[in-house]
Parts: structure tokens; C-alpha cells; sequence
């Protein structure tokens, strides 16, 4: 599929917004309908094969009386999601009635595995549908996405009962992840007073996929990788990584795999970021993401990572979790405290209007010692990481830290005003035991 074939891919869904949401929802809010329902069209096409297997095998556990039936049917679907409804989405383009669709569609929904139903949760799309069945637009939505002037199934649509005239190709894995990150591109831009929140700039995420792997491209070996975002948005970071580690693998003619980890507060772009892997058909690196506050609840509180990259908030208060932790000045997470090698006591506790530099902590702290390559820390920063604190604070705590233990490797000053509300860009990493920090 070329350039021009996923432009207008992504100009029809784009437009599917103008067309049946611009009464009913501020331009700002359709992305409340269009991301999910971009995610469940695409789950539904490529479950449709299977779907007679799926509702077979259902029949077949229902008479055993097995409860955990997910296991079952998502192995008989082929894929790491399934759908136990009797329904397709285009099944529901037939009910005529707005009460029929709007119950039909609740128990399409209900049908699908808890990893998607995690997913719509997070979205809230649920929350959506009676406003588009007051408004009367559900039918349209659903109909759009499933018009025959639109493939997002791996599969062709051909012109001919013959199968020889292609009318539209299939859509791989990569292709659909490639179409989706697109959306959300366009959906931040037009709502570019919070972009600087979630999406980093694809310029800036190559080049920190660049840090991480060119300067060792030649330490790359036959092994499998992990790759870890502690503040992972909706992803990017990680699967940027993922791509480059293995183009370079490939050139050098190196076999490797590479396992992907993150966490992500904001409901949504953990849904995004969730949804988007299943959607590339990383199924099993979808369950490595955790929701919630890496700060007061890390998901990876035992795990080491070869290679890290991240984009934390800056300029954020962290007081909330501040007292998840037992208040400021009662922290005792490893994390945040350390022991100089004479024995002094080091709190590198910042203040509770910035969090950025617990995140590099937090990275600090996962970094493996054992290993011929260690891990390659490249993490974005403002200028606060540099320069606010006096001795002896937290935040200077912190910088006497990462220099006296010889991590820091380099800082990077980027142009001000990437991104959008967010100037003053500079970057970390670590090199074996050493780092380039964006500080």
C-alpha cells in the first residue's frame, strides 16, 4: 500500500467526523468516537474469518459449562482478542430501530475479551453511546465504518467474483498502526493547547531512537531486547525503538526480538497506546503496559531494561502521589533515596511542582549492571533539570547522584518550541553504565 492509498485511508475516517459528528460534538471531542471506533472496526474485520469457529466453539463451552472461556476462543479467533457476541459490526447496520441498534450494539461490545473491554473502558467510549443515539447518529457512525469505499481488513477487497481485480488492498498490521498514529497526530494538533502532554514530535522520537541504538549498532547480538517508557504516552517512544533496533539487526544480519514495556496515567492514551499494539498485532506486548502513576505505583517494580526512553511530564505537580507515598519528607522509596560510597545519605526528593527528574530516577533504578551492554537511558527534559535547586536540595541531591556514579554521558539542547507549549528541549542518554539525560 503506497502514501497515497493510507492518505485516503485516513481522510475518509478523518472525514467520517465532519460528515456525522459536527452537530452533535465540539470539534475537540471527536475523538472520543473516532479513535475507538477506528479500533473496534479493525478488531471486528479481523476477527470476521474466524467468527463462525469463535460462536461454534462458545456453543461447545457453554454446554461444558467452562467459565474461563476467553483462553479458548481468543486460540480458536488466531488472534490475542476475541468477540463472543453473535453479532458483526456490519451485522447491526440493518436494525432499523434506534432502541434494536443501541441494544444490539451494547452486546456487540459486551462480546469482546476483557484486554479490548480494558480498552473501551479507559476510552469511556461507552459513555458515548447514548449521545449518539439521542442524536440519532449511531447508525450513520457504524455504516461509515463499514462502507465498501473503506478496507481496514489484511485482506483485499476485490472488484471481480474472480478475485483478480483488486478494488482495494489489505491493510497489514504495520500499515493500520501506521493509519492510527496518524489520527492521533491530527487529533493533537487540533487540540495542540495539550499536545505537549502526550505526543512528542516524530522528529524528536527518531532522534532518541537514533541515540539509543546507532552508537552501538555493532554491540547488537542474536538475543532478545527489552525497551521500557516509565511515561509512555501513546506509545511512540517504544515502538519507534522497536523499529529501529531491528532495521539495524537486519542490516547487520543479527536475529533479535524485543520485548516492550510502559505505563501511562491518562486513561485514554494508555487505551491508545494499548489499543494501537494490539492493532499492529503485538498482542502479547500490549499486557506489558500497566496503568496508572509511575511515581506511587510502578508496574515494573522488580525489572530491568536494556534500553529506556521517555518523555516525562515537566512543569507537573506530583504532590498527589507525594502523599500516596507517605507524604514529602516521609518517601523512603529506593527509587528516590540513595547512600554515597562513603555511607552519606543522599534524599533526591524534588519539589512537588516538578516531577520530571523521579521519572530519570525511576530509569536510574531499572538499569542492569550485569550485562556486557548495560542499558541506554535517552530521556527528554526542560532546562528545570539542570538548574532549579540550591545544594543540598532534592533536585541537586539528585544531579550529584547521576554525576559522582559517572551516568551521565551527554545533554543534548534541542530548539525551543517543539512542542507547541513546550519549549526549552534538551536530552539524556546513557551509553553502557552512562546516560544522555534531556535535562
Amino acid at each position: 500500500m503506497d502514501n497515497q492509498e493510507y492518505n485516503s485511508i485516513v481522510s475518509f475516517i478523518w472525514g467520517i467526523a465532519d460528515d456525522c459528528l459536527r452537530d452533535v460534538y465540539v470539534r475537540g471531542k471527536y475523538r472520543d468516537v473516532i479513535l475507538p471506533m477506528t479500533v473496534i472496526r479493525r478488531l471486528d474485520v479481523m476477527l470476521e474469518e474466524t467468527k463462525p469457529a469463535v460462536l461454534e466453539m462458545k456453543k461447545q463451552l457453554d454446554a461444558a459449562k467452562i467459565e474461563n472461556q476467553w483462553p479458548a476462543l481468543c486460540n480458536t479467533a488466531g488472534q490475542a482478542f476475541c468477540n463472543a457476541s453473535p453479532f458483526l459490526l456490519k451485522d447491526l447496520t440493518s436494525r432499523g430501530k434506534k432502541q434494536t441498534l443501541e441494544a444490539d450494539f451494547k452486546a456487540y461490545l459486551d462480546g469482546f475479551s476483557p484486554n479490548v473491554q480494558e480498552i473501551l473502558d479507559k476510552f469511556k467510549f461507552r459513555d458515548q453511546i447514548k449521545t449518539m443515539v439521542d442524536a440519532d447518529i449511531l447508525g450513520a457512525v457504524i455504516e461509515k465504518f463499514t462502507s465498501s469505499d473503506i478496507n481496514l481488513s489484511p485482506n483485499p477487497v476485490y472488484k471481480d467474483a474472480e478475485k483478480k481485480i483488486v478494488k482495494l488492498p489489505g491493510l497489514d498490521n504495520h500499515g493500520m498502526g501506521t493509519i492510527f498514529e496518524e489520527l492521533i497526530r491530527r487529533f493533537n494538533e487540533e487540540n495542540n493547547e495539550e499536545a505537549g502532554e502526550h505526543w512528542t514530535p516524530r522528529d524528536v522520537v527518531e532522534l532518541m531512537a537514533d541515540l539509543a541504538f546507532y552508537p552501538i549498532e555493532d554491540q547488537i547480538k542474536d538475543a532478545t531486547y527489552s525497551c521500557y517508557d516509565g511515561a509512555c504516552g501513546t506509545g511512540g517512544m517504544l515502538t519507534a525503538a522497536q523499529a529501529r533496533l531491528l532495521t539495524l539487526a537486519s542490516h547487520r544480519g543479527k536475529h533479535v526480538s524485543i520485548h516492550l514495556f510502559g505505563q501511562e496515567v491518562q486513561p485514554e492514551t494508555y487505551a491508545i497506546c494499548k489499543a494501537d499494539m494490539l492493532l499492529k498485532g503485538d498482542g502479547e506486548e500490549a499486557e506489558h503496559i500497566f496503568y496508572g502513576s509511575t511515581l506511587s505505583l510502578d508496574g515494573n517494580p522488580s525489572r530491568q531494561f536494556d534500553f529506556m526512553l521517555s518523555n516525562p511530564p515537566y512543569g507537573k505537580s506530583w504532590k498527589m502521589d507525594a502523599d500516596k507515598l507517605g507524604g514529602k519528607s516521609e518517601i523512603l522509596d529506593t527509587r528516590f533515596n540513595a547512600y554515597l560510597a562513603d555511607g552519606e545519605e543522599l534524599k533526591m526528593i524534588p519539589r512537588t511542582s516538578d516531577g520530571q527528574l523521579l521519572f530519570l530516577l525511576n530509569n536510574v533504578s531499572k538499569m542492569k549492571t550485569d550485562t556486557e551492554l548495560g542499558s541506554r537511558i535517552i530521556e527528554v527534559h526542560n532546562g528545570s533539570s539542570l538548574f532549579t535547586g540550591d545544594a543540598g536540595s532534592g533536585e541537586s541531591n539528585a544531579r550529584r547522584y547521576l554525576i559522582e556514579r559517572d551516568l551521565v554521558e551527554a545533554i543534548i539542547a534541542l530548539p525551543d518550541n517543539m512542542f507547541y507549549i513546550i519549549g526549552n528541549l534538551r536530552i539524556v542518554q546513557s551509553i553502557d553504565k552512562t546516560y544522555y539525560k534531556v535535562a
